[in-house]
């Protein structure tokens, strides 16, 4: 039986390690250490501790400007670049750094957040771009129902998917198909010509005409009062003022048509949007579309009716009777013995290790793991700058088959939502090569893949340097100690012998005596010539990160 009930005792590297890759983008040994001695309880708060922004964002709010418009832009050099795709860089890389350093949980909510409301960084301006980042990032660890409001009044989003369009005289559908077929309650299957078990394309009708009227606010003087976020308008004269009446799917909501002219103001469109809303959240089953798709991006992608039963209602049951707050159901679902494959489920061996890595897992867990140094951003801004934009966002994930804030269209990246293959949709023929690229890219410093392979990477992995000074290893002089201690915190299950010592004796010592390295290593102490010792480490760091395991959450 499957079971949300919460794990005992101390976690222990392996248990913290898979909490951790699960849960964060930030890998380090000494995280992983730190939540090996706690509780699961106690680890997952830890990581649900929202931790604050890490660097200068790229605009903020200029005083000379209304409090809102947040037109200054945090650009080195004195001339504004004119390009709009220069500026997008400046903002994805800007929360590529942030999720890097992020020690907790909340990017990677963030990244489960824009997966099920895309919008592309291209769908409106830049500044656009960074307020439905920081509406992510409010959502994050707060309130699923408020953040679903909140959507509808983003920028970018009424943009992305029409709603501009959106009148009583032309009606526009998009929003209205995706608020309920992808932000919320999900289609269910379909039973008869227009019924999808959860709404009808009537209903689709009828919240179209309730979203008429949702207008962008190009100059961002607008803020919601909660978040501070600029926001959309309401234009109340292009609003739908007829009868809206939907199916028994939504239990017969009726929305009266307005006739008095008085009456037909922007607070009456938005009486209407929260009788609509409410009603989508007063039914079960967007609760437990939620739980599901929560299942499916932290735990395991294949739902039994075990699971659904055990697992998936009762954690929708308790978000719904919560109020949709976020926090508490990521906290109960991570800390279950469930969660690190310790209940009696037919299907605990698909839970470590059981998710192929996302191109943005797999780059960050080596990238923070071995402490590559990334410029800084004070001092070295167009150097980081060139390490995110050229080397993360269009090497390490593109070419992988992530477009990061690009995906192709408004359902977001296959490999999250697409059965049966789900995750084993980043591995492929057209991904492969920069999957296995990337340890050496991280090594060498070069792009390696794509326009330009010998191009820098503006950072590279120092490992023998880090071996020496990183506190890792207890002692890298012992070629046993050190590979299985690397083992330990690069793989997400114990190897057995016969690997180990494929890793260790063919790979790392190359079969040769392991007196030879220790020798090497003593050498290099002596005379800091790292020749010879990192010819053996790159080798064992590459075949690690090219193994079948390491490509496995």
């Amino acid at each position: 039986m499957s079971s949300l009930t919460p794990l005992q005792g101390t976690l222990g590297t392996r248990r913290a390690a898979h909490l951790l890759r699960r849960l964060s983008f930030r890998y380090t040994k000494e995280r992983v250490d730190l939540l090996a001695g706690m509780t699961a309880a106690n680890a997952v708060s830890t990581l649900l501790t929202t931790a604050p922004l890490q660097y200068d964002e790229p605009i903020y709010d200029d005083a000379a400007t209304p409090a809102v418009e947040n037109l200054k832009w945090m650009i080195p050099g004195t001339v504004l670049p004119a390009e709009d795709f220069v500026l997008r860089r400046w903002v994805v890389a800007w929360w590529l750094g942030e999720a890097l350093a992020d020690p907790g949980a909340r990017h990677k909510m963030m990244m489960f957040l824009h997966q099920y409301n895309v919008v592309t960084a291209s769908s409106f301006g830049n500044t656009q771009f960074f307020d439905y980042l920081s509406l992510l990032r409010w959502g994050a660890f707060g309130n699923w129902k408020k953040f679903a409001k909140k959507l509808i009044f983003d920028n970018c989003m009424l943009r992305y998917l029409n709603n501009t369009s959106n009148t009583a005289a032309n009606p526009q559908e998009n929003f209205a198909r995706e608020f309920l077929e992808l932000f919320t309650i999900g289609k269910g299957p379909q039973v008869g010509p227009g019924d999808y078990t959860n709404y009808t394309e009537d209903d689709i009708v009828q919240a179209a005409k309730v979203l008429t009227g949702c207008r962008t606010q190009g100059d961002r003087l607008l803020a919601d009062p909660e978040t501070g976020i600029p926001k959309g308008r309401i234009q109340a004269n292009v609003h739908n003022w007829t009868e809206k009446k939907f199916s028994e799917r939504l239990q017969n909501l009726t929305i009266p048509a307005v006739t008095v002219a008085a009456q037909k103001t922007a607070a009456k469109v938005e009486e209407e949007l929260n009788l609509f809303v409410d009603r989508i959240f007063d039914q079960p089953e967007t609760a437990r579309n939620f739980c599901r798709r929560l299942y499916r991006f932290y735990v395991n992608e294949k739902i039994t009716q075990e699971i659904e039963d055990d697992i998936i209602v009762p954690l929708a049951t308790a978000f719904k009777n919560g109020g949709y707050e976020i926090k508490p159901v990521l906290q109960q679902l991570c800390q279950s013995q469930h969660f690190f494959g310790e209940d009696n489920t037919a299907s605990v061996e698909n839970i470590i290790g059981g998710i192929l890595k996302s191109p943005l897992d797999m780059s960050y867990q080596a990238i923070s793991m071995f402490g590559m140094p990334i410029g800084n951003a004070a001092t070295a801004p167009l150097t980081r700058f060139r390490f995110f934009s050229q080397g993360v966002w269009d090497r390490m994930l593109t070419l992988a088959g992530m477009p990061l804030f690009q995906p192709a269209d408004v359902a977001g990246y296959p490999a999250y939502y697409q059965t049966p293959e789900f995750s084993h949709q980043w591995f492929n023929s057209s991904t492969i090569i920069a999957r296995y690229k990337l340890g050496v890219m991280l090594l060498s410093g070069k792009l390696t893949i794509g326009g330009n392979p010998n191009g820098t990477l503006a950072s590279k992995i120092d490992i023998a340097a880090w071996v020496k000074n990183s506190g890792f290893f207890t002692d890298p002089s012992d070629p046993y100690i050190l590979v299985q201690q690397l083992l330990e915190y690069m793989l997400p299950k114990e190897v057995d012998n016969d690997r180990f010592n494929y890793f260790y004796q063919s790979i790392f010592l190359n079969n040769l005596p392991p007196a030879d390295w220790t020798y090497e290593w003593d050498n290099y102490l002596s005379n800091n010539n790292d020749t010879e010792v990192k010819i053996a480490l790159e080798r064992l760091v590459v075949s690690i990160m090219y193994s079948q395991e390491y490509q496995t959450n």
